[in-house]
C-alpha cells in the first residue's frame, strides 16, 4: 500500500512545489518576495521552519524573512550574521550538491560565530535518518550565473515527515532555491527599474539622468528585455530589445524590430499571451528561435506611461526557464511512470482511465446505452450506438460536450465499440524470479513491456500496474477486436526471452473488461482483473486435464 501510494505524494509534493515556485514571481516588492521564499518552504517542501538570510552590501547577512513560528520570527528577523561565520558554516558538514547539511553530531552549536540561529527542542533521534532538532540544513543562493557571488543563503528545519530529506527532497530544495535567487535578483532589477521609470516622470533635469541609468539597465540586464508599442495599429510591435533577449532567441535586434510578441509564440501559447498584455501580467510560454525551435520563457510586463497621454509602451522582462520546465517534466515523469520498465504507473493508469469516465445519473439501471435511454431520450446522434458512445443531448447539462463511453454488449454483437481494458497477468513469472534472481525477473519485465508496447496502436496506453501486472487502454475496439488483441498480445509474450545467455520463457492470462461511464476506475480495472482470473483457472484446469 505504501509503495502504491508514493506517486501520489510525489505528485502532491510536486504540485504544492510548483504552486511555490509559481508564487515567488507574483510579489510585487523585494520585501514581498523574501516572505514569499519563506512561505514557500513551508507550504511547498514540507518545513516547519524556514529563515531567509539574504547579504547585505557590506557583505554581511542580514534575517530578511522567516516562516512557521511567529515567536522565533520576532526574535530573529533583522538580525546580522558576519560573512565570514557564514563562510565557516557553509564548509563544514556534509556537501549536499549545493546544499550544506549539518549534523547535530558535530558539535555546531559550541561555535563561538554570530550566525542567527534558533533552537528546538525534543528527543533524541530513534533511528538513523531522523532528524534531530539541532541540526541544520542551509541551502545557498548564488545570483544568476553562479560561482561565488553568493546572494544569500536559505536556512530550514524539523522536516513533517521527522526525517532527513531523500535524494528527491533534497533536488527539489536545491531547485527551489536556485528559482528564489532568480526571483530575488528580478525583484531587486524590477524595483531599480520601477525607481527609474519614476523618475521618467519628473522633470526634464531628471529625465535626462533617469534614461541613461534605465538604458543601462535595460542593456546590460543579465535577462531578456523588450519594449514594445501600446495602442494603435502597431500594437505589440517590438521596438527595442536587449542583447539577452536576442542572443536567446538567435535574432538581431534588426531582425526582432519586425515583429511582435504574437508573431513569435508558439500556436498554442496564444491565449496566454493576450491575456498577460496589461501591467503586471505574467505568463510562462514558448517563444520561437531563429532555428525553428521553442524556448520556455516567464514573460512580466510593466507599462509605461505619461501623465498626458496615458500608456504609452510596455516593458516586458523575458526570463529563460528551460531548464526549469524540463525539470519539471522530468519530476512529473518520475512521479507518473514505472522506474523499471518506464511505463505508466499505477497512478497514472487509473488518472488516465479516471479522465474518459463521468459519474452518469442510472448508469447503474440497464445497459449504458439503455441508461442513457432512459434518462434523456434516445438522443441526437444516430450513428452513437452503432460507435459506442453517447453525447449528452441536453445543451448546458451536467455531461455537455462529454463524449460517454460505454461498454459493447458481448453477449449479443450490436457492433459497439468502447474502450477495451485488458489485465494481463504473466504465467510462470514466480519461478523465473526464484530459480534465477530478481535480475533475470526485471530483465523479463523489461522484454515484455517493451513487446507489449509494440502491439499496441498510438494512443494506446500500456501501464505497468505492479509486479508482474500490466494493463492495456485501447479505444474504439468491439468485443472481437479486443479478442483480437489479447491473443496478439500474449503470442508476443510467448516466444523466448534471452537474459545472460539463457532463454527463458513467460506465458500471460488476459482478461478483458469495458469502461464505462457510471463505473470508477477502479471498478473497471477490478472487472478486467476478475475476467483475467477466470481466464488463468480455465487455462490451468486444460492444462491439468492435457497432463
Amino acid at each position: 500500500m505504501e509503495a502504491e501510494s508514493e506517486p501520489y505524494v510525489r505528485l502532491a509534493t510536486m504540485r504544492q512545489l510548483h504552486q511555490a515556485v509559481a508564487d515567488l514571481n507574483t510579489a510585487r516588492s523585494l520585501a514581498d518576495t523574501l516572505q514569499t521564499v519563506a512561505d514557500g518552504i513551508v507550504t511547498g517542501l514540507g518545513y516547519e521552519l524556514a529563515c531567509v538570510n539574504l547579504v547585505r552590501q557590506d557583505g554581511d547577512l542580514v534575517v530578511a524573512a522567516f516562516a512557521g513560528n511567529s515567536a522565533a520570527e520576532a526574535l530573529i528577523t533583522g538580525r546580522v550574521g558576519s560573512r565570514a561565520s557564514w563562510e565557516r558554516r557553509l564548509t563544514m558538514g556534509q556537501a549536499w550538491d549545493e546544499l550544506r547539511f549539518i549534523p547535530h553530531t558535530d558539535g555546531w552549536v559550541l561555535l563561538d560565530d554570530d550566525v542567527p540561529q534558533w533552537h528546538t527542542d525534543g528527543p533524541d533521534p530513534r533511528f538513523e535518518d531522523e532528524w534531530h532538532p539541532q541540526d541544520r540544513l542551509y541551502a545557498p543562493m548564488y545570483a544568476s550565473g553562479g560561482g561565488a557571488d553568493l546572494l544569500g543563503v536559505i536556512s530550514v528545519d524539523r522536516p513533517r515527515n521527522g526525517r532527513r530529506p531523500g535524494a528527491w527532497g533534497r533536488e527539489a530544495l536545491q531547485m527551489y532555491a536556485s528559482q528564489a535567487a532568480i526571483a530575488i535578483s528580478n525583484a531587486r532589477l524590477r524595483a531599480n527599474m520601477q525607481r527609474a521609470l519614476v523618475r521618467l516622470e519628473r522633470e526634464q533635469q531628471a529625465l535626462r539622468a533617469s534614461e541613461e541609468s534605465f538604458r543601462q539597465a535595460f542593456e546590460y540586464a543579465p535577462s531578456g528585455m523588450a519594449i514594445a508599442e501600446m495602442g494603435g495599429d502597431q500594437h505589440g510591435r517590438l521596438l527595442r530589445t536587449n542583447d539577452a533577449l536576442c542572443r536567446l532567441l538567435g535574432r538581431p535586434a534588426s531582425v526582432l524590430r519586425r515583429y511582435s510578441f504574437a508573431d513569435l509564440v508558439h500556436p498554442e501559447d496564444i491565449g496566454t499571451l493576450l491575456r498577460t498584455s496589461a501591467e503586471g501580467g505574467r505568463a510562462e510560454l514558448r517563444l520561437g528561435r531563429r532555428d525553428g525551435t521553442y524556448l520556455w520563457v516567464s514573460l512580466r510586463n510593466s507599462v509605461v506611461a505619461d501623465t498626458t497621454d496615458g500608456p504609452r509602451f510596455l516593458l516586458t522582462h523575458v526570463e529563460d526557464i528551460e531548464e526549469r520546465k524540463r525539470h519539471e517534466l522530468h519530476l512529473a515523469h518520475r512521479a507518473s511512470h514505472d522506474a523499471l520498465t518506464g511505463l505508466p504507473n499505477s497512478a497514472e493508469l487509473r488518472s488516465r482511465l479516471g479522465a474518459r469516465l463521468c459519474e452518469r445519473p442510472n448508469a447503474a439501471a440497464g445497459s449504458p446505452v439503455e441508461a442513457l435511454d432512459a434518462a434523456y431520450g434516445d438522443g441526437d446522434d444516430p450513428d452513437a450506438r452503432t460507435h459506442g458512445y453517447e453525447v449528452d443531448p441536453a445543451p448546458g447539462g451536467p455531461y455537455d460536450h462529454h463524449v460517454h463511453a460505454v461498454a459493447p454488449d458481448t453477449e449479443h454483437d450490436d457492433g459497439a465499440k468502447g474502450l477495451a481494458v485488458l489485465f494481463c497477468d504473466l504465467d510462470g513469472f514466480k519461478s523465473i524470479n526464484d530459480r534465477f534472481g530478481h535480475h533475470t525477473g526485471d530483465a523479463v519485465l523489461i522484454e515484455v513491456a517493451r513487446r507489449l508496447t509494440t502491439c499496441v496502436r498510438d494512443g494506446d496506453t500500456v501501464a505497468r500496474l505492479g509486479g508482474d501486472e500490466f494493463v492495456v487502454l485501447a479505444d474504439g475496439l468491439g468485443d472481437a477486436d479486443a479478442a483480437d488483441l489479447a491473443v496478439r498480445l500474449r503470442n508476443a509474450i510467448i516466444p523466448p526471452i534471452r537474459v545472460d545467455g539463457r532463454a527463458v520463457r513467460v506465458g500471460a492470462s488476459f482478461g478483458i473488461g469495458w469502461a464505462a461511464c457510471g463505473m470508477t476506475a477502479e471498478e473497471v480495472l477490478r472487472s478486467a482483473d476478475q475476467r483475467m482470473y477466470v481466464e488463468k483457472r480455465s487455462r490451468s484446469k486444460v492444462h491439468r486435464r492435457a497432463g
